[in-house]
Order: structure tokens, then C-alpha cells, then sequence
């Protein structure tokens, strides 16, 4: 390594935020990324341990202590080269990607892990601003031809690498614009969708053929993919992809959302996520919606203490609420893991993010007993405590209580892909509704179907963005 004492010379840099209060006032992506000395100062603390556990601990197995040196060494252009020969897409896991990578590091071991995420948020900037990431188009053809279902990470990836290869690639997307969750479950704030709209244009120029607002198969009938889906302004049929292509590659996401079946359910005010979340990425982008979700002067409540929770808070500070509140069925873990018992792996501890600073009150360990409302309309929910005994969630006594709610968003994650597309292409699906494929060497992504293959959220479920650009590659 370039600096063998940096990691004892040399504290963690993170990056920078605005005031929430400035903040809030927008849905601009915000983060202050890390200046070329700050890169090159953490780069240093890249430790020589011999056996890097950040390569495993990273889906993509991106090679972490060389890109580290380069930007060490100064050497941005070779950096950029070692980063892109693993991730196709380093500008959304570089500001997205919770980065397992850091918590495998040898260094945080026992101190701050290396900001790996930062240092590669800077690579890919500075590759932009230097004009280095450019269309890689293949010399020789194959004759090949390929229909990608799905324009999400895992699509875009594999869509890449198989027109580099020479195939002709053909993606086809049921919403009117490229990028899955990455463009409409995502905030702004968090991921400007102009990052998108660049790499696009990159696929477009190696030869990839992009078919937006074309549904394959038939539509959901109910939940919030059926909302989404119904953007879709063509239909064409599995069979007939089939007989248009050498091979399809099924990469929609895991769309369908995890309900919460309570007395009242069925009052006014009551959304999932992905009902709130893509209207305002819409709106963002210049559409034009009739009557918009909105949490302006409302007493929000989010239902689900993840990533997806935690972006409907920042939207509904953004919005104007008069209060947001978050549920988490799960006890409060504790604010530091306990990293002799739990490193190299990913650990459970308190994570708060940028929108939780925002603004938000935090209640763990509580349940939802009944919605309430008033002329069809919710006004409230009666929850109780719980703790987790012998498998299974068991109510304290005496815990019972009422909170105001004018919006109720349910973002309790995702239970599997629609069904409809794997039933109209005959896939086999495993025990929790995924799409069935092997990922041995030897099976390579294939379901059951001949010439049909499954990827990313559609074969292992909801996951990370860095995980399904790992399937897609």
C-alpha cells in the first residue's frame, strides 16, 4: 500500500451534509461528497492485511485495497478502470449501496472502517468530470439476439455486459421510464435521476435498444405494482418475446408489497410505499398528477423501520407533515454491534439515516392492532408493545395505546414478483413466489423454461442495489 501507517495516522472522514433544516426545503441530492485530498487521506488508511475480507464482504467483489492505492497514488484514471471492472454502475452503489464492503473491513475490526463508499462516490465523479467514462460498443457482432424484461439495475448490467460481448440487446420496461426502483422507488435526495439518464444514454450508444411503457403479459390486477404498471401504453405477449429472441432475461423487481391486514385496512389515507414514493419522483421529473399523495399538515405514520420507511419520512418531511412517526416491529438494536462476535459480516445495530435527522420520532418493538377513521377516512391506529418470545411477537399487557394519523404508509418490505410474468412465461417458482433459477457455473441464471433466464430481485427477492447488479452481470 501506499501509505503502510496510514490506517494509525489518520481518522475516517465522512461525508457532508446541509442543515436539515436547508435541506428539507428541496429534493436535490444533498451529500457532500469527499474533495481530492479528503479521498486521498482515507485511501491511505486502506490497510496492507493481506487477506482483504472487504472483496467478499462486497457483492460485486469489487477490488477494494487496489482502487484505494490508485486514489492514494493519485492515479484517478486507473482507479476508475479497477472500480468499472467489476461495477458497471458505481455512481448508485457509490451513493446508495449501504456498503457491506465497510463492515467487512479488516480495520473496523477494531476501529473506523475504511470510507470505501466515499472513496468510490469519487472515483465515478471524477471520471464524469474528466470525461473519462465513455461508450464501449463491440468490434465484432454475434448474430445474437437477447430481450432483457426489466430496465432495473440488474436489466441495465446485464444489458451492458451482453452488448459488449457483441449481442444485440433489446430491454423492454413496463413504466415510462428507465431504472426500476432506482427511478421511482428512490428519492431524489438521495439519487439524483440525472445518474440514470447518463448511463442510458452510455447503453444506447454501445447498441442497446431501450422499449419503454411496454408491459410483458398481463397486468397485476391489484396492489401498487398494478398502479405502476398501468404507465404501460403496449402489451406484448411472453410468447411472442419468445419468438422474436434467442433468449429473454426476466429482471423485474420483487414488486409486490407486504400488506398489513388489520381491522380498518380498507379506510382512505391508508398507501403503501411504492403507492407515495414514485408519484413524487414523477412529480420531480416535470409530470403532472391528479390528485397527488401528499403529506403536507397531515400526522404521518410509517409502518416498517427499513431503508423504504426511511425514504417515505424524508418525502413527508419535504411535503410540509405536522408530525412524522415510524414504526419498527423489531426491539430497538443496540446503538454499537458488538464486532468481535459479528465481523466480517453485516451487523445489527441502530442505523439512522439522513431522513430520520430530518425529522421523525422512532417507536421500536410496536405493533398495529386496528386502523380507526372517521367518514371512511383514517384517523388514528391502536397499537401495542411487543416482544419476541419462543418465535413469535407476544403483546405486554398495559402497553395498549392511540396515535393520531391523517396518512398511513406501509413499507414493511416486499414478499416476491409478480405473478403474472412468471406464469405467463411457465417459470417455476421457488417456496416464497421468486423466480427459480440455478446460479451455478453450470446452470448459469437458467429457469426452467429453455432460453429463459431469471435475475436479480425477480430470482433472490428484495435486495440491495449492489446485489442486483452482481445478478445482472
Amino acid at each position: 500500500m501506499g501509505k503502510i501507517t496510514g490506517f494509525m495516522e489518520y481518522e475516517r472522514i465522512e461525508e457532508g451534509y446541509p442543515a436539515p433544516a436547508e435541506r428539507v426545503k428541496h429534493y436535490k441530492e444533498f451529500v457532500i461528497g469527499l474533495d481530492e485530498a479528503q479521498a486521498r487521506q482515507q485511501a491511505a488508511r486502506c490497510m496492507d492485511c493481506g487477506t482483504p475480507f472487504c472483496n467478499n464482504g462486497c457483492p460485486v467483489n469489487n477490488i477494494i485495497p487496489d482502487f484505494n492505492d490508485l486514489v492514494y497514488r493519485a492515479d484517478w484514471k486507473l482507479a476508475l478502470d479497477t472500480l468499472h471492472s467489476t461495477n458497471n454502475f458505481p455512481e448508485f452503489t457509490g451513493r446508495i449501496c449501504p456498503a457491506p464492503c465497510e463492515a467487512a473491513c479488516t480495520l473496523n475490526f477494531n476501529d473506523d472502517a475504511v470510507g470505501i463508499k466515499s472513496i468510490e462516490h469519487a472515483i465515478i465523479d471524477r471520471g464524469y468530470a474528466e470525461g473519462w467514462v465513455l461508450a464501449q460498443p463491440a468490434a465484432v457482432k454475434t448474430g445474437k439476439t437477447v430481450a432483457v424484461v426489466g430496465a432495473g439495475p440488474a436489466g441495465l448490467a446485464a444489458a451492458q455486459q451482453l452488448a459488449r460481448a457483441g449481442h444485440s440487446v433489446t430491454v423492454f420496461e413496463k413504466n415510462d421510464r428507465v431504472g426500476g426502483l432506482l427511478r421511482y422507488g428512490i428519492p431524489d435526495f438521495k439519487l439524483d435521476k440525472a445518474h440514470i439518464d447518463r448511463r442510458v444514454d452510455q447503453l444506447v450508444k454501445e447498441g442497446v435498444t431501450i422499449r419503454t411503457g411496454v408491459m410483458i403479459g398481463a397486468l397485476p390486477k391489484s396492489g401498487a405494482a398494478s398502479k405502476i404498471a398501468n404507465w404501460s401504453k403496449e402489451t406484448i405477449t411472453p410468447e411472442q418475446l419468445r419468438r422474436d429472441f434467442d433468449a429473454v432475461l426476466l429482471t423485474g423487481g420483487s414488486e409486490v408489497s407486504r400488506d398489513l391486514p388489520a381491522p380498518g385496512r380498507d379506510l382512505d389515507g391508508i398507501h403503501f410505499a411504492m403507492e407515495f414514493l414514485p408519484q413524487q419522483n414523477k412529480v420531480n421529473a416535470g409530470d403532472k398528477l391528479k390528485g397527488q399523495l401528499r403529506a403536507d399538515g397531515k400526522h404521518v405514520i410509517v409502518i416498517g423501520g427499513g431503508d423504504t420507511g426511511s425514504d417515505c419520512v424524508g418525502t413527508s418531511n419535504r411535503h410540509g407533515a405536522k408530525s412524522v412517526t415510524q414504526f419498527e416491529v423489531m426491539p430497538m438494536p443496540p446503538e454499537h454491534e458488538d464486532k468481535p462476535m459479528v465481523w466480517p459480516y453485516w451487523p445489527l445495530k441502530l442505523r439512522t439515516s439522513s431522513s430520520h435527522d430530518e425529522g421523525c420520532e422512532r417507536v421500536f418493538a410496536i405493533s398495529t392492532k386496528e386502523f380507526t377513521g372517521k367518514n371512511g377516512k383514517v384517523t388514528g391506529l391502536k397499537t401495542v408493545q411487543v416482544e419476541f418470545k419462543d418465535g413469535k411477537f407476544v403483546e405486554v399487557a398495559g402497553t395498549e395505546k392511540d396515535y393520531k394519523a391523517d396518512l398511513v404508509l406501509l413499507a414493511m418490505g416486499f414478499t416476491n414478483p409478480v405473478a403474472t410474468i412468471l406464469e405467463g412465461f411457465g417459470v417455476d417458482k421457488d417456496a416464497r413466489g421468486n423466480a427459480k433459477a440455478t446460479t451455478d457455473a453450470v446452470g448459469g441464471y437458467a429457469t426452467n423454461v429453455a432460453g429463459v433466464f431469471a435475475a436479480g430481485d425477480m430470482r433472490r427477492g428484495q435486495s440491495l442495489v449492489v446485489w442486483a447488479i452482481r445478478e445482472g452481470r
